[in-house]
């Protein structure tokens, strides 16, 4: 009888429960591992955030999980505990990214918006023009731009607006990222060699991307070539 009280005594303890959370969100957090440095003991909550551990008042509680701080209680009572952790850093709302780079046509789209009026009635270059009645008649638009000093320079500037937006439609195609990708240049390489062999806007606009790609690789046997040609030391006479 006296072993039976014996035994009793040494039952085992209480463990203490509770549930670990975000601080941020106060959503539950699975898998976090708890130490208590007191007795040595370590265990991790389970799916729902809950745990139990065998702790005695006193003992200290460690609670570690990877991208979070760990918090440290002392044990004070075994009622149950709500842990809240903090993130180790800020977590940021989820923001979505737009692409803001315009293709060469709508860059020029939007120069024309610009600059409304050399692309309005001063863009008309048809001398003759069919009037309301029928048959033909003379564009007075026409005849205006082709006299007028104000006429003139816009038609210059219209030449400008053309010739950016061709090289613009170059750049769009021969592009660092593409032609590094194909001929697996870097750098100042790269970069004198898309200087030496930059296509032209007509091969830029008419070739397919089997004949674009065809082209950068012959060229880039030619570069490589030139560059060992340039490369042997001089000859010296004997």
């Amino acid at each position: 009888m006296l072993l039976f009280f014996t035994l009793k005594g040494f039952a085992q303890p209480k463990p203490l429960e509770g549930i670990v959370f975000d601080k941020e969100s106060n959503e539950r957090i699975a898998s976090v591992n708890i130490h208590d440095l007191t007795n040595g003991i370590a265990i991790y909550n389970n799916l729902k955030g809950e745990y139990q551990i065998i702790a005695a008042d006193g003992d200290l509680l460690v609670f570690s999980k990877q991208n979070y701080r760990s918090d440290t209680i002392k044990v004070k009572s075994k009622e149950p505990q709500a842990i809240y952790m903090a993130r180790a850093a800020i977590q940021l709302k989820e923001v979505t990214v737009h692409n803001t780079t315009l293709t060469p046509d709508q860059k020029l789209e939007a120069t024309k918006n610009d600059f409304t009026k050399i692309y309005g009635s001063l863009a008309y270059g048809d001398w003759l023009s069919t009037p309301y009645g029928g048959g033909a008649g003379l564009s007075i638009d026409a005849l205006w731009n082709s006299i007028s000093r104000s006429g003139r320079n816009a038609s210059k500037l219209r030449d400008f607006i053309q010739q950016d937006y061709e090289q613009d439609v170059i750049d769009y195609r021969f592009n660092r990222e593409y032609v590094g990708g194909i001929t697996g240049l870097k750098d100042e390489k790269l970069t004198s060699f898309m200087f030496r062999y930059r296509p032209g806007y007509y091969t830029t606009t008419t070739m397919s991307d089997y004949e674009f790609i065809t082209m950068i690789r012959a060229n880039l046997r030619r570069y490589l070539r030139s560059q060992r040609t340039y490369g042997l030391p001089p000859l010296v006479g004997k």
